[in-house]
């Protein structure tokens, strides 16, 4: 490899520090504001299953249906993003949510409960796979796995500021003489409904739109990532249409494998999202020991707060190194086993501990997964894949948690779904490692026909 010129090299690191000063906490920002008002339902049912009358059951299916209209969404959505842009379409989802996140503060029975959670997911469909597909556009691969880990912070920082946020409203709300849970979702929705419109002022598509660049950093942005377009390996020498293009990327076995991978590694996250509340709350049942709400939060926190600096490690390591597969593989391993031993073991302070190490693993692995697609998809079909990717694997959430509410309701414990769910992140973790590196996905219009490109994925 050709060392690069001092100066190139300099303008390499002025134009990724400026691009990800203007973009990345933004991002995150959005991110943090979709995942309190998309988990705050796991502090409600603290209070609002008893008073509305949802079994754990029935709450599993409210809290994991969400993500049935995400998948049902997510690559329509997708697609509608590359169309319009993503400033726009952004814009458009994040005002959309907060108006209906806002009105779980008003639901009266079960039935508006998962009627609320639906469309929930409905409207924020796209959201993830948009910023994805967004990050894709604006950064050379080998920054793309920390950019995306920066971006993923998002969610512990949500959990990290969100469980002690979300409790604190609802004891407000409780001391105010108002119902604390329904005030808490209220106040959560509207942040969602403001950075909407901001949302649409502030983002830029295309690096050739970015007036906030210097001529010469525009172009060197551009044409690096172009360089990547056309270093992408063919799967045809023919140019495909873009309805040719979403229909390889959707009937494309490397794509399902990555859903696959996406659906065993996010059981392990969003089981823990909406269930480690009450898992906190149960240990006064299995073990006399009583845990506050307040206290529920905060150490709810802790898993959240390891992992945030655990994934920024990882996956600088995994850029580093260019290697992707082992990376998010092993991480998941890692996951599966620790929540796995720490059930089974059966004592307060070491499921505590399993759940760290879950949030570690977890969220390690998913910050470099996402580094795997973009490699091999582009165009329109990068759209789709990566929607078809994200839809696809958050079926978990719906599987996840309405199992373990069902198994709890069956048993009595919370182990048995766990387990099931430790088994889904496991497999995900087997199958990403076993996966074939450097096949070609899909080409974009602009692609020419070049050798595949070699190293580590």
């Amino acid at each position: 490899m050709n060392t690069p010129h001092p100066a190139v090299s300099e303008l390499e690191t002025q134009t990724i520090r400026r691009v990800t000063r203007r973009l990345v906490p933004f991002l995150i920002l959005l991110f943090v504001v979709a995942f309190l008002d998309r988990n705050n339902v796991g502090f409600a049912a603290l209070h609002m299953n008893e008073d509305i009358g949802i079994s754990q059951t029935i709450y599993g299916l409210g809290a994991g249906i969400f993500f049935l209209g995400y998948f049902l969404f997510e690559v329509p959505s997708n697609v509608l993003l590359h169309r319009f842009g993503a400033r726009v379409w952004l814009a458009r989802i994040m005002v959309t949510w907060g108006i209906i996140a806002g009105a779980m503060g008003f639901l009266q029975t079960a039935g508006h409960f998962i009627t609320l959670r639906v469309l929930l997911g409905i409207a924020e469909a796209g959201f993830f796979p948009g910023v994805i597909y967004l990050l894709s556009l604006w950064f050379p691969s080998r920054y793309r796995a920390r950019m995306i880990a920066t971006f993923y912070l998002g969610v512990p920082i949500a959990q990290i500021v969100g469980a002690p946020l979300s409790v604190g409203l609802m004891q407000l709300g409780d001391s105010l003489g108002m119902v604390g849970w329904r005030l808490m979702y209220i106040v959560e929705a509207v942040p969602a409904v403001i950075l909407g419109v901001v949302c649409y002022f502030y983002l830029t598509d295309r690096p050739a739109d970015a007036h906030w660049l210097t001529a010469e950093q525009r172009k060197w942005l551009m044409d690096t990532l172009e360089q990547e377009e056309r270093a992408k390996p063919l799967v045809v020498g023919v140019v495909p249409s873009k309805g040719q293009m979403i229909r390889r990327a959707l009937g494309n076995r490397q794509v399902w494998m990555l859903a696959l991978v996406y659906f065993g590694i996010t059981s392990g996250s969003n089981a823990m999202n909406f269930f480690l509340p009450t898992v906190l709350a149960s240990f006064r049942a299995s073990f006399g020991l009583e845990i506050g709400l307040m206290q529920n939060g905060l150490i709810t926190a802790i898993p959240y707060a390891v992992a945030a600096v655990a994934m920024i490690a990882w996956s600088r390591r995994s850029d580093r190194l260019q290697e992707r597969h082992r990376h998010a593989g092993g991480a998941a391993l890692l996951a599966a086993a620790s929540i796995a031993l720490a059930l089974l073991i059966n004592q307060p302070w070491i499921i505590v501990i399993g759940f760290v190490l879950l949030a570690v693993g977890v969220y390690s692995a998913i910050n470099v997964f996402w580094a795997v697609p973009g490699q091999v998809l582009t165009g329109v079909g990068a759209a789709a894949g990566i929607g078809l990717i994200n839809s696809i694997g958050n079926l978990s959430g719906f599987s996840g948690p309405y199992l373990t509410g069902f198994l709890y309701n069956a048993t009595g414990s919370y182990t048995p779904g766990f387990l099931v769910i430790a088994a889904l992140v496991a497999m995900g973790g087997l199958i990403m490692l076993l996966m074939p590196r450097n096949q070609a996905v899909i080409v974009g219009p602009e692609a020419v026909a070049t050798p595949g490109i070699g190293g580590k994925a």
